[in-house]
């Protein structure tokens, strides 16, 4: 009979997430050997977890991690958001963060027996979304900011702008969810499409065909300022984004959201 006691068995549950009857079946198959205990349960469960990743993990957080060379934005995804509020997940997605800034999206693969032993514990389909890094280029800066607990992230890049006017649109982006920074990035063939389907709502409301052009124009500006960042209005006001960083310049941004 193999060698161990019932802590032996709480130790391995408590490592490796797994079920008491689990644990106590991986001790008596390897003779009590506690490491390898922790390797049948780790491939046992990874065989599992192939099962798991057709699951919709719409949960998660969302973590930033900033130095003087830039940031970094990385989204762990989960199943649950009970599973995302856990110490251990959030740690992960910090340490994440701090491998892309440091090394790269590239840099996610080091952490990829961590997240695997994550998925373990958790027993969800734990995997990395949105992964992003931005290191400042000459006489630019880059502003980070999380919204509601890291269901949401921003990271945006600028130059002649303010740091606080910059977290101000950082803030903006949070709220406005903005899909391109200028009208120049939105597709033609999308545009071509939203104008051509206002200028039918326009004439079935009976507008005089003289103003059809006008109102059409009007129309698909506002949704232009619907997409495009800076023609949105700040948080909401009239001033657009465009005004308010008057000869300052937005290079970039990316905005991450979950649940």
């Amino acid at each position: 009979m193999a060698d161990f006691s019932a802590k032996d068995v709480q130790d391995l549950r408590k490592s490796t997430g797994a079920g008491m009857m689990d644990a106590k079946r991986a001790l008596t198959e390897t003779g009590g050997d506690m490491e390898a205990a922790v390797q049948l349960l780790r491939e046992k469960g990874l065989a599992k977890a192939l099962t798991r990743t057709d699951r919709e993990n719409n949960e998660g957080v969302i973590a930033i991690a900033s130095n003087d060379s830039g940031a970094a934005l990385v989204q762990l995804k989960s199943e649950t958001d009970f599973s995302a509020k856990s110490e251990s997940f959030g740690a992960l997605a910090q340490e994440l963060a701090e491998a892309v800034l440091a090394g790269g999206a590239e840099a996610i693969t080091s952490k990829s027996a961590a997240i695997e032993d994550l998925k373990l514990v958790l027993k969800e389909n734990i995997e990395v979304g949105d992964v992003a890094q931005f290191l400042t280029s000459e006489g630019s800066m880059v502003d980070g900011y999380l919204h509601g607990g890291g269901k949401a992230g921003v990271l945006i890049e600028g130059s002649g702008i303010e740091a606080d006017l910059l977290h101000e649109i950082a803030l903006h982006i949070a709220f406005a969810k903005p899909q391109y920074l200028n009208r120049s990035e939105v597709p033609k063939e999308l545009a071509d499409k939203e104008r051509a389907a206002l200028l039918e709502i326009t004439k079935s409301e009976g507008k005089p065909e003289q103003a059809w052009d006008k109102i059409v124009e009007g129309r698909v500006n506002a949704w232009f300022g619907g997409l495009v960042l800076l023609e949105q209005g700040v948080l909401g006001e009239k001033e657009t984004v465009a005004a308010r960083i008057g000869e300052g310049t937005i290079h970039r941004f990316v905005h991450s959201t979950l649940g």
